[in-house]
Parts: structure tokens; sequence; C-alpha cells
């Protein structure tokens, strides 16, 4: 059975737990501390210590550079998914990297405003430390501050999506591909901590997040 090692909170992680729903394959979440990346180091064999990892069999999978997509990329190939079909090769990579940066930038913020209602008590302290030794000093209090904004400005930044979803049922053509899935694990971020939803204005973004939650491959494989 397919193993994911992961935060339950991360948006990459999220992405990865929507892939392999979608693919209808048995598969175990295994939840680490925050704060204990010895599971992952040890499994990695000290040559990574972010999540999320996979775990195959033997076969242990994790990324190599910031926008290399190993993991969802052996799923689609170990699981015939066709997330990363030829002809949307180039274009995907572009718009990954906007989602990642772009929209990822303002929903984790959103969503870490309220780390202390689902990281565990015993961890809060050092998953602190770490947001403001990259962020700064204060940092969740001052995305506290700019909630507001930072929703004004994640609607804004979700536009060209709310455009694609007008004229076809998932971003690129008639079936779900991986920048479908990485979206959608963006926003799960967003709306893990419980106080946010998406954005009111964008009808066909909420209706398509609706349907990515159920969506399985074997109605996409009997067209």
């Amino acid at each position: 059975m397919i193993e994911l090692i992961q935060f339950p909170w991360s948006p990459y992680c999220l992405v990865q737990q929507r892939i392999l729903a979608y693919s209808g394959v048995p598969f175990k979440t295994v939840n680490i501390p925050s704060t204990d990346r010895s599971l992952v180091w040890r499994l990695t064999r000290q040559r990574y210590y972010q999540v999320p990892v996979l775990r195959d069999g033997r076969q242990v999978v994790f990324e190599t550079e910031d926008n290399s997509q190993v993991l969802a990329k052996y799923l689609d190939d170990r699981l015939k998914l066709w997330l990363f079909p030829p002809h949307l090769a180039g274009v995907q990579d572009l718009i990954w990297v906007y989602i990642e940066n772009d929209v990822e930038g303002c929903t984790f913020k959103l969503n870490d405003v309220y780390y202390a209602e689902f990281v565990p008590k015993s961890e809060r302290l050092n998953y602190l430390r770490h947001k403001e030794r990259k962020f700064g000093r204060g940092c969740t209090d001052k995305w506290r501050q700019q909630e507001d904004y930072l929703r004004e400005e994640l609607s804004h930044r979700l536009v060209p999506f709310e455009q694609m979803l007008a004229h076809r049922e998932f971003l690129l053509d008639d079936r779900p591909r991986f920048v479908d899935f990485d979206l959608c694990g963006m926003l799960a971020n967003l709306l893990y901590s419980g106080h946010h939803k998406l954005p009111a204005a964008h009808a066909c973004l909420r209706r398509w997040y609706d349907r990515m939650g159920k969506l399985r491959v074997a109605e996409y494989n009997d067209r």
C-alpha cells in the first residue's frame, strides 16, 4: 500500500492526498510531528527532510527541486492518471509555478494565522520559531492584521482560474490535470482552519472545487 508521510495541513501534502483519492487505490497517510522529521530523514537516507514523501513498498519518493513535481509524476506514471499529457507540457509548468508562489503565498498565511488551533500544543513553540526565522518576528500577528487584505489579494490572484473555468469543466481541458490538483491543494490549505471560505465572487471556482473532491479517474478512463 502506498503511504503518504505528511503534515495534514500542508498544501503540498494536500495536493498528493487529492491525487491519491482520485486514483481510487488504497493508501495510508502517516502524520509526523512538524518538529520531528526523523522518519523522513531515515526513509530518504539523509537526503531530504521535508514533506510530503511517498513510500511505495521499497520505493521512497521525494522532491529533488522546488518545482520538480517528482511525487505527482511518480503517481501519474504508476497509477495511469494522465495528469501530465505531452500536449500540455510547458503550459502546466508555467501555471503550477504561479499556483505554488502567487496563490500559496496568500493561502498559507491566512491558514497559519490560526496555527494554534491545529498544530498540537507540544509543537507550537518550534512551529512559530520556524515561521519567524523565515518570515520575521511577529509574522503571524502581522498576517492576522492583514487578513482582509490577504483575502482580497487572493481573490485577485484567483481571477485567471475563474476565467478558465467559465469556459471548460477543468482548468485546461475536459479532464483534471496536475494543475487542477495543485490549485485544489492550495485552496484546501486555505480552508483547513475553518476560518476562511472561497471568494464568493468566483462561482465557477467554487463549483469546480466541490467537484474536485468527488472525482475518480475511472470516470474518465471509461469515456
